[in-house]
């Protein structure tokens, strides 16, 4: 059983952390079951159920610490992991970064769980595959794709009495559609907290609707034109921005939020008075963990408005360096926008392209987020208001601050993706002028 009752999750970390004699014990539990589908070729190549429970003690002597792992919870294994933990600690060189264990914490359970994705059987996955490989096997389409759903908890306790449980869900479909002769191809991904709000068969028919129309890809010369990024192409370029919110890195001159002459540009106007980003642990369809790694507790926190930088990350050590209040990690980004669809959006275009999937993406420059990277799995041109036919794909060079600063409009946003550390984000699509196109890819 890989989510153990918070009172059994409870009694061990009380008793690992009674057995340190550490100046300060951490101790956490962290288990899930992770069923998964794999189909190709229209047919299913792989399916299974991975069950995993792990303790993780962390201690310290002054501002040596040590961390030590386990997946056996009986008395003796639970004082072998605290003593190999403390072995290392004594072992290891001071840490000139050390910050103590958080003092307690009140958190405010969010809404990270569903049952019905926490009931998801072998004959559910097995369904997902065959509601993806039947409607294109009748339109002699080829599908492969993957579902993976998870079931967690997280359980810590540190020698200061902070302590937190909750358990939570996640489920992740995504699936490629191509043509028989291989010149079309259609991408769609749907990542929820609950699955009944899912379904296959309406998801891969826009996939199949983006291969059969993907064929026969014209080339139009690369430069720079107006652009809808659908949320998930724009997720892969935002993603990337947001690991520079961190106020350290600003701070010591190796971000484009590095202030000239020493700083960060919070307070400052750095994208278009469109742009609007939170965190919210609660945020519906996207709730996290009310806790951060370190067990801080989370609360709704703003981080850009109206193209303003409102708050960065700093992490405990470097908010006690620079006089600030440390808060916790955010575990979700949210960003505002309108109620138009991607067609919506498309239909008060007069000349476009419509990118549904951006793919391969790498840094060029972090100084300013300039990156690189392909469009991938239907890219279409735009005239009219209308798609007129399906495009080449380019190869992109473009930074998404500036991209943020040339906002036309912004859609209805929607749920797009949540990482291995269950991180979501919550994005609209985005009508954009002057994206960059530098080159053509034969890419499908």
């Amino acid at each position: 059983m890989s989510i153990l009752p918070e009172a059994e999750a409870k009694a061990i970390l009380t008793k690992v952390v009674a057995l340190s004699t550490a100046d300060e014990c951490t101790a956490q539990l962290a288990g899930s079951t992770r069923g998964n589908v794999r189909f190709a070729l229209n047919n299913v190549s792989t399916s299974g159920i991975v069950d995993n429970v792990e303790l993780s003690v962390q201690v310290a002597f002054g501002k040596r610490t040590g961390v030590a792992t386990i997946n056996q919870f009986d008395d003796a294994s639970l004082e072998r992991v605290v003593k190999r933990a403390e072995e290392l600690a004594k072992l290891a060189p001071e840490n000139p970064e050390f910050m103590p264990a958080v003092d307690k914490q009140t958190f405010v359970p969010t809404p990270t769980f569903s049952a019905a994705t926490a009931a998801i059987t072998p004959e559910y996955r097995a369904k997902v595959a065959a509601d993806s490989i039947g409607p294109c096997k009748a339109e002699n389409l080829i599908a492969a794709g993957y579902l993976e759903d998870t079931t967690g908890f997280v359980c810590f306790l540190n020698s200061k009495g902070n302590y937190g449980y909750q358990t939570a869900t996640s489920s992740d479909y995504t699936c490629t559609v191509r043509t028989a002769d291989g010149r079309g191809s259609g991408w769609v991904g749907d990542n929820v907290q609950d699955v009944a709000t899912f379904s296959a068969g309406d998801d891969v028919r826009i996939a199949m609707r983006k291969a059969a129309a993907s064929a026969d890809a014209q080339a139009l010369e690369p430069g720079k034109y107006t652009v809808i990024l659908e949320p998930a192409a724009a997720a892969g370029l935002i993603g990337f921005m947001m690991n520079f919110f961190d106020a350290r890195s600003a701070d010591e001159g190796r971000s484009f939020l590095s202030k000239a002459g020493g700083g960060n540009k919070t307070g400052e106007q750095v994208y278009g008075p469109e742009v609007n980003f939170f965190t919210d642990p609660s945020y519906p369809n996207a709730a996290v963990y009310p806790w951060d790694d370190e067990g801080m507790a989370r609360e709704r926190m703003q981080i850009v408005e109206n193209g303003k930088i409102v708050n960065l990350n700093y992490s405990r050590y470097w908010a006690d360096k620079q006089g600030k209040t440390a808060l916790a990690g955010p575990g979700n980004l949210i960003m505002t926008g309108g109620d138009k669809s991607t067609a919506d959006l498309v239909r008060t275009t007069q000349r476009g392209i419509l990118v549904t999937r951006t793919w391969y993406i790498r840094m060029v420059d972090p100084q300013t987020v300039l990156l690189t990277g392909l469009t991938r799995d239907g890219t279409f041109y735009i005239e009219d208001g209308q798609i007129k036919h399906p495009l080449k794909n380019f190869r992109f060079n473009e930074s998404p601050v500036i991209m943020l600063n040339n906002v036309e409009e912004l859609g209805r946003p929607v749920r797009v993706s949540a990482d291995e550390g269950g991180n979501v984000m919550y994005l609209p699509p985005m009508k954009l002028r002057d994206f960059t196109f530098t080159s053509l890819s034969d890419a499908v």
